[in-house]
């Protein structure tokens, strides 16, 4: 009798879903039954969701930000708690053998009532007392214990700072192209058409604007273009350098495919300025705290070659030990998948 599984899916930002993604083109590889379900945006918001077939969807709970910030006030007021609570006590999991959760919080609170095995994997499981911090406070503590609570978790992270943590999942198969010669520019909590009148004022240079929001045009040097999965790789695998936010995803996929990135924390989210810290500390990025002229225009002239450093089929790994049913056991899991991984100048020095 094969696993019944259900994998609930953190869906605020898109790299949540690109590591599902990638997590669900390897569970059709067994026999295993995996339903999905998205939270944290409204469903008619996701895009390019094929993948996850007929999936389920709570309004659940995100953050909410303005112009580059996260706006608590806005983030307390408008998640609608009552609502939580009623789909957390709705949600009957007796037909599921397992639970898989990337940070989200109904299937989580869900599986802790109800006492079932749930298994917690994404970047914010990695945010151990030896992960770098930045930002961090007791609100800020708080909110990562007891957002998505699961006590056996695989943590992601650019480096093993803790005993449960693993390289991200990413597409292993991306790779640098030609070069198109632009650079690809993904700020989605930024005011976009403040984005855009900065980018113009560097005629030299070519960008490719991406944002859920924006209309497919073109302003000058800038191409404006709405989010899609298969057309952003493209664009980001021929990238002369990205200029992005400083989340997990997109930031993996950079160090992998080796190219230089300036990235902008979300001002007040302790997991994105703990992000650029570390991207920083470890020679993946440069870190800017706004996006102006002024802050751009060092980093453009600047000389920016990178090499690959590539990360292993964490996705694949990770669902071939989700299938030994040994959930407990994360050892081998964790050394087979750090091997042979350069580890960055900056803590080899430190190390000696």
């Amino acid at each position: 009798m094969s696993l019944k599984i259900l994998y609930g899916v953190q869906g605020t930002g898109n790299g949540h879903i690109s590591r599902t993604r990638m997590m669900a083109k390897y569970f059709k590889q067994h026999d295993v039954d995996v339903i999905y379900l998205f939270s944290g945006r409204e469903r008619d918001k996701f895009f390019d969701m094929e993948i996850f077939g007929d999936y389920l969807h709570c309004k659940g709970l995100t953050l909410h930000t303005k112009a580059g910030k996260l706006n608590l006030l806005e983030t307390a007021c408008k998640n609608a708690l009552i609502q939580f609570i009623q789909d957390v006590r709705r949600l009957d999991l007796s037909q599921y053998d397992l639970i898989i959760n990337d940070f989200e919080p109904v299937t989580a609170w869900a599986a802790k009532f109800q006492n079932k095995p749930i298994i917690g994997t994404g970047h914010q499981y990695s945010f151990g007392p030896r992960t770098p911090k930045e930002g961090d406070s007791l609100m800020a503590r708080l909110v990562m214990k007891s957002f998505a609570p699961i006590k056996t978790t695989v943590g992601q992270h650019w480096y093993p700072y803790e005993a449960n943590t693993v390289p991200p999942v990413i597409d292993s198969t991306l790779a640098a192209t030609d070069c198109h010669g632009a650079y690809v520019v993904y700020l989605p909590f930024e005011d976009q058409e403040q984005v855009t009148d900065v980018l113009k004022q560097f005629p030299n240079e070519r960008f490719i604007q991406y944002s859920p929001e924006l209309i497919d045009s073109e302003q000058a040097n800038v191409s404006l273009r709405k989010t899609r999965h298969d057309a952003f790789k493209q664009d980001l695998m021929g990238a002369k350098g990205v200029i992005c936010n400083s989340g997990f995803e997109l930031n993996s996929e950079c160090i992998h495919i080796g190219l230089p990135v300036l990235t902008k924390p979300l001002a007040g989210q302790m997991e994105q300025l703990s992000n650029a810290k570390v991207l920083a500390e470890l020679g993946f990025a440069d870190r800017i705290s706004e996006v102006t002229v002024a802050s751009l225009r060092p980093w453009l002239k600047k000389d920016k070659t990178l090499r690959p450093n590539p990360f292993p089929d964490v996705a694949q790994a990770i669902v071939e030990w989700v299938m030994q049913e040994d959930w407990q056991n994360i050892d081998d899991l964790r050394e087979s998948l750090w091997q042979g991984i350069v580890k960055p100048e900056s803590i080899t020095a430190s190390q000696t």
